[in-house]
């Protein structure tokens, strides 16, 4: 698996290298000197979905602890840095997420649920978002790419579904049962009890419809607020354009980036997306690239210090002196 996320890894880069050279790396360049400090606005306007997005989990917490906003932003970004800048094929950040809570004394069916119904609450809105995209192109007349996007879209949404029908069904119930045919059952059978809590507890979520509509609506809202850092980054790359255009290279650029999830941070997939929708509403490659550009940079400015950061936790765990440290503060 880890030959494979490699291979994909080394695909996106010399996919990504060759898309730079070929529209004139001296050019797009140009674009983003013309940025210049910019580029810091466009990276600190991230702070808004991160915002967003964590709060939507919060929601999803059913015990008496419930995690505080700073503990889950800091968790979650984290949690990014690792999905846009390791060979982790968008998963290894999330498990993070749930091992950070767990340490801190979350139970862990209670942290495993809140992430796996978050992700599935997050590809659920993700495909309403790309649906606003999708109608962006038709009602700017061009029915170029529609085809192939509803086709991406119901593609992810089969995925997405599939994800939630095996989480109803006790998936990892059902996965330790499938495992007893291969492994011994008194070696499963310290696992049974976690799994079983694990299923209970997704299933105790998604019981709680009101609960999911409302941390849906917070993680929509996170969806619509990264066309802030389109727009920004556009404005400063010198395009003329509004948060209308913004909205529909996000909206699509998440299909984009959605479909190519195997890809780690979707190297060269991204960029040639954006060169092509960007085509589709007039702003030409150099000032495409460039935005895409942006958005690495912003993964970088901010998923070095979050790759840094997660070290530094896993040291005070290793270490011993994060034991203890659940007990003083949920608010961390």
């Amino acid at each position: 698996m880890k030959k494979t996320a490699y291979i994909l890894f080394a695909f996106g880069v010399s996919l990504f290298v060759a898309i730079l050279i070929y529209y004139g790396i001296g050019d797009v360049f140009k674009a983003l000197e013309a940025a210049g400090s910019g580029l810091f606005i466009v990276a600190a306007s991230h702070v808004a979905p991160l915002f967003l997005d964590s709060r939507a989990w919060q929601l999803l917490f059913l015990g008496q602890r419930i995690p505080g906003l700073p503990l889950l932003m800091k968790t979650r970004w984290i949690g990014e840095s690792i999905n846009s800048l390791l060979p982790a094929a968008q998963i290894g950040g999330d498990l993070v997420r749930a091992r950070m809570l767990a340490v801190r004394g979350y139970p862990v069916s209670e942290a495993g649920a809140s992430v796996l119904v978050e992700i599935t609450i997050a590809l659920m809105t993700q495909l309403i978002f790309s649906l606003v995209g999708i109608a962006g192109l038709l009602y700017l007349g061009n029915r170029n790419l529609v085809k192939e996007a509803v086709i991406a879209v119901a593609g992810l949404s089969l995925g997405a579904l599939g994800f939630f029908a095996v989480q109803k069904k006790g998936i990892w119930t059902r996965l330790l049962s499938i495992m007893s045919v291969f492994l011994s059952k008194d070696k499963l059978s310290d696992l049974a009890p976690d799994a079983r809590a694990l299923d209970d507890a997704i299933t105790r979520l998604y019981r709680n419809r009101a609960l999911i509509f409302r941390s849906s609506l917070w993680r929509l809202v996170g969806w619509f607020s990264g066309s802030i850092e389109v727009w920004l980054a556009l404005k400063f790359l010198g395009a003329k354009t509004g948060i209308f255009e913004a909205i529909l290279l996000e909206s699509l650029g998440q299909v984009i980036r959605g479909v190519a999830f195997l890809v780690p941070g979707a190297f060269g997939i991204q960029e040639g997306g954006f060169v092509i929708i960007g085509n589709l509403i007039g702003i030409t490659p150099e000032i495409a690239l460039g935005m895409s550009l942006a958005k690495r940079f912003r993964e970088l400015s901010l998923g070095i210090p979050g790759l840094i950061l997660w070290q530094v936790e896993e040291g005070k765990i290793m270490f011993g002196s994060g034991k203890g440290r659940h007990k003083e503060n949920d608010k961390e």
